[in-house]
């Protein structure tokens, strides 16, 4: 083997050492003398600090280069690879772009050249380093890729296009559901109530990406405006984003009366409201709702893996989400207690009392009260003949009464769903505020930026971490996602363990010249 000569580690960080001194010296020079605090702190956060730091990690990258010594390695492949040559490859990180020297091991059997420091590092394969591209995704997920682009630009030495961005989004969401199918939950109380609710949010997309019936639609359209939609006209350019909200939480036993107080304008936090716990919350625009609603029951599993708990579904009424819901149970021979949401029927309720009240009659909110407290005592039949029967009484036309109608079908069609006596009695939810807010902040917040057109792949990715980040889990997907990479773009290559490298390629302490 090529004698390799040992040098003091100190040798390789006196640029760190001089950029440091160089720093220290415009600090303690008149010049600085004038600088406010803005200024001062500027200087060494800004350009000048982080030209400092990226330094240190350059001449930390050059020391484990300079430590680096030849080792055979065997692909997985089977080839032993033992000819060695310098190579380099570039870094962009939060402090600036790096060079990485280190030994490339090849063999005169394959083309295929393997860098075992890179594995020991876990360098991503594309140039930004897993810092830059967490902030980068942590960015996308709250604000449009031209803030994230900005942001970077500002708060970091790292240099990132818009469209680089966009890719690093993509790429890293791509652990989301073998994150997920390995996570285990804490666990509650038996008498815990495990809750299911799905719902669905439109997305503008790119024409291409639309389902193939509204692509149709879509392309028939033939509007009466060339630059507006008219009344009752649509663009028919949405997807639909299915959204899924599983969590714990414990019976709150209530009275319909103790509802219908809860419901009044100024009410103070009832104290004894139970909290959600180990909440998740999603939304996908690839998957379609039978896909999501199944991986819900995959995770209400994972929060209830003996099955001794209740299950609750909380749905809108919305007849295809009840429909797969029950298929889902059916097909896993489970009871689950599907309950409507409270919030729609009075939402029924309010445009059927506007047939009968002029807009802003105080006596439309007694007339919906009356009602909603009758549907919460388990009475919803005999409000739907009711509404139904002055309708009739009236004389209302068709079209005057078909609010009405309408609600009366409601609640009719639901009738199975609206035991708000029963559910009220066993402590079970009535309300699907989480999945509402749910729609709100994962969907709506971000994918209805004015002049959005989402791709589906660029759709699903920024969901995803939007869903990481209200779900708490964004750290931990973090870590996963970090190891995967290295399984993916290392330890594959490799029949060895990428852990047991490091020893060999940079042994003790002994300090060593790279051959040049």
């Amino acid at each position: 083997m090529t004698p390799y000569k040992t040098v003091p580690s100190s040798a390789q960080f006196s640029a760190s050492r001089e950029a440091f001194e160089a720093m220290t010296d415009h600090l303690a020079s008149p010049e600085t003398a004038a600088f406010d605090h803005v200024k001062l702190e500027e200087y060494v956060t800004g350009k000048q600090g982080r030209g400092l730091l990226r330094q240190l990690l350059q001449d930390a990258l050059d020391l484990r280069a300079a430590r680096e010594v030849p080792v055979a390695v065997v692909g997985s492949d089977g080839v032993k690879r033992a000819r060695s040559r310098p190579s380099a490859r570039q870094l962009e990180t939060l402090v600036g772009r790096v060079a990485v020297q280190r030994l490339q091991a090849g063999a005169a059997e394959t083309k295929e050249s393997l860098h075992p420091a890179d594995a020991v590092l876990n360098l991503p394969q594309q140039m930004h380093s897993f810092l830059v591209q967490q902030r980068i995704t942590l960015e996308a997920a709250r604000g449009s890729y031209d803030e994230t682009v900005a942001s970077i630009s500002a708060t970091t030495g790292a240099d990132v296009s818009k469209r680089q961005a966009e890719q690093i989004v993509q790429a890293a969401a791509v652990d989301f559901d073998e994150f997920y199918a390995q996570q285990t939950r804490a666990e509650v109380a038996d008498t815990d109530l495990l809750v299911i609710s799905v719902d669905g949010k439109g997305i503008v997309v790119r024409p291409e990406d639309l389902r193939e019936q509204t692509r149709k639609a879509a392309a028939a359209g033939n509007h009466k405006l060339q630059k507006r939609l008219s009344k009752g006209e649509k663009r028919n350019r949405k997807r639909m984003a299915e959204v899924a909200a599983v969590y714990d939480i414990a019976p709150f036993h209530r009275t319909a009366d103790e509802v219908m107080n809860d419901l009044r304008p100024v009410r103070a936090i009832d104290q004894r409201r139970p909290q959600p716990k180990n909440k998740r919350v999603w939304a996908s625009v690839e998957k379609e709702m039978e896909a999501v609603i199944a991986e819900a029951f995959d995770e209400a599993v994972r929060h209830d893996p003996a099955g001794k708990r209740t299950w609750v579904g909380l749905v809108d009424g919305n007849r295809s989400q009840i429909a797969a819901m029950k298929a889902e149970a059916k097909r896993r021979n489970k009871d689950v207690v599907l309950v409507l949401d409270v919030i729609h029927v009075i939402e029924y309720l309010w445009r059927a009392a506007w047939c009968l009240h002029a807009e802003g009659d105080r006596d439309a909110e007694a007339w919906v009260h009356q009602r909603l407290d009758q549907i919460l005592r388990g009475k919803s039949s005999h409000v739907a003949a009711g509404i139904t029967r002055s309708a009739t009484l009236r004389s209302l036309s068709a079209k005057a009464r078909k609010p009405i109608d309408t609600c009366a079908q409601y609640l009719l069609r639901n009738k199975e769903l609206l035991r708000y006596d029963a559910a009220l009695a066993a402590g079970l939810p009535i309300a699907t505020g989480i999945i509402e807010g749910a729609c709100r902040h994962l969907v709506k917040d971000r994918m209805d930026i004015t002049g959005a057109r989402w791709s589906l792949a660029g759709a699903e990715s920024v969901l995803r971490f939007r869903a990481l980040r209200a779900s708490g889990d964004f750290d931990a997907y973090w870590a996963f996602h970090r190891r995967r990479e290295l399984e993916r773009n290392h330890q594959s290559r490799y029949l060895e363990d990428v852990a047991s490298m490091s020893s060999r390629i940079h042994p003790g302490r002994v300090l060593r010249l790279v051959p040049k």
